[in-house]
């Protein structure tokens, strides 16, 4: 179990850690590759056959964020009347449409790309084809089969890329990709919501309780750097005594992080009620690992 005391003025720390070229496509039943493009609850002091716990402390790395969404491409394909080069592979008329998917599996405008580009078989007159609108309908006309890139922006420069391959075996099928939008905008994160959480939610709240507490707790007289260095050096037993402490007198405005799976417990210092810092603090002065 590894157990991590988060602090910095300017965000939390965190024990946790988480484009691809198109393939040139060939025109009819090509091998293809597939393109593929830190749990809260209470630790008891007695709990027995408990590894030994460790303390880590690391400075935050610049904020990032990572949402991760489904996307819903739906193809469609049909013969049409019109004369084909390749006599034994009839003219077709295809579409490519895009949503985006809730948690439920539920269809949704993609409404967090403002362009969609395909990039089609270099065969085609016009083979870089984007639009501005969900669902974004890519509608063209050929007699082949092929893999095409698809990228999908959320601002002028940042996109996602998957991989589509478009085949005539059905007259319409569905293929669902993960994609992962990175440090959207707070516009772009009020869109995300209609379709799941946002992960980072309780860490943005976290930051903004410990920007109102940050100057309050220094000037309670807690160093919070000195407090993580000396809970590194506590004992199985008095770890476990912090941990409990913290559970038993923690607030709302704590936060605090327990990955069970991972045996990984954290707490932002910084977010931690002044009498339960006192406490830690008086505690780690009878343990002489701090000085008044």
């Amino acid at each position: 179990m590894a157990v991590g005391a988060l602090t910095g003025a300017q965000g939390a720390g965190e024990l946790d850690d988480h484009d691809c070229e198109p393939t040139g496509p060939s025109r009819r039943n090509p091998r293809r590759e597939k393109h593929t493009p830190a749990h809260f609850d209470s630790l008891q002091a007695d709990q027995p056959s408990i590894p030994k716990p460790t303390v880590g402390l690391k400075r935050k790395a610049p904020p990032r964020m990572q949402i991760e969404r489904k996307v819903k491409l739906v193809t469609e394909q049909k013969n049409i009347d019109k004369e084909s080069p390749m006599p034994e592979f009839p003219m077709k008329e295809w579409t490519v449409k895009i949503y985006m998917l809730d948690q439920d599996g539920n269809e949704h405008e993609a409404k967090a790309f403002n362009k969609v580009t395909f990039n089609l078989h270099p065969s085609f007159e016009n083979p870089n084809q984007t639009f501005t609108e969900p669902p974004f309908t890519c509608k063209n006309e050929g007699w082949g089969e092929f893999e095409m890139s698809i990228d999908m922006y959320t601002t002028e420069k940042t996109k996602s890329t998957v991989f589509h391959d478009l085949n005539f075996q059905k007259p319409k099928y569905d293929v669902i990709q993960n994609i992962s939008i990175k440090n959207p905008s707070q516009a772009l994160l009020q869109i995300l919501r209609e379709t799941g959480p946002v992960a980072t939610d309780d860490d943005v709240k976290a930051a903004k309780v410990r920007k109102v507490n940050d100057g309050k707790k220094r000037k309670a007289g807690h160093d919070y750097e000195k407090m993580a260095e000396a809970l590194v050096k506590l004992s199985e037993d008095d770890l476990l005594h912090v941990i409990q402490m913290i559970h038993d007198h923690k607030t709302e405005d704590t936060y605090t992080k327990n990955d069970m799976e991972a045996g990984e417990f954290s707490v932002d210092l910084f977010t931690l009620p002044d009498n339960l810092a006192r406490m830690i603090w008086d505690f780690l002065l009878d343990q002489k690992l701090v000085q008044a």
